[in-house]
């Protein structure tokens, strides 16, 4: 049966870390989402047992093994585990845990101005 195509859901990227849709690149150059922005992945092994290099190609980011050869996402990732190996906190996360600013109340409000009506009728208004 035809599906009807929706511009935007040919290809929509995962962070590995989370699962979350993801929208930007971390310096490794994987798609990753804003919270994880500055995670680094741990080093991951081919089925092999070689290390896995990444690389960015015209479809995206995949990984080549030197015995193997180039591996899709998905597969290193069924693989591997992945974890944040980065000692950096997360900005994103740390938002909701700064504290507030404390309101000074040592000083004195001034009292609300008097608010005065002028109509056409009244000699101050001209």
């Amino acid at each position: 049966m035809y599906r009807k195509k929706i511009y935007g859901k040919s290809r929509i990227d995962k962070c590995p870390f989370c699962g979350k849709q993801a929208i930007t690149k971390n310096s490794q150059g994987v798609s990753v989402c804003l919270t994880h922005k500055h995670a680094i992945m741990n080093d991951l092994k081919c089925a092999c047992g070689e290390y896995l290099d990444i690389r960015e190609g015209k479809y995206g980011y995949f990984f080549i093994c030197m015995n193997c050869g180039p591996q899709s996402h998905t597969k290193v990732y069924a693989l591997n585990e992945i974890k944040d190996i980065s000692k950096k906190e997360h900005p994103i996360k740390d938002i909701s845990k700064k504290e507030q600013p404390i309101k000074d109340t040592s000083k004195k409000e001034h009292p609300k101005a008097k608010e005065t009506i002028i109509t056409s009728d009244d000699p101050n208004y001209f």
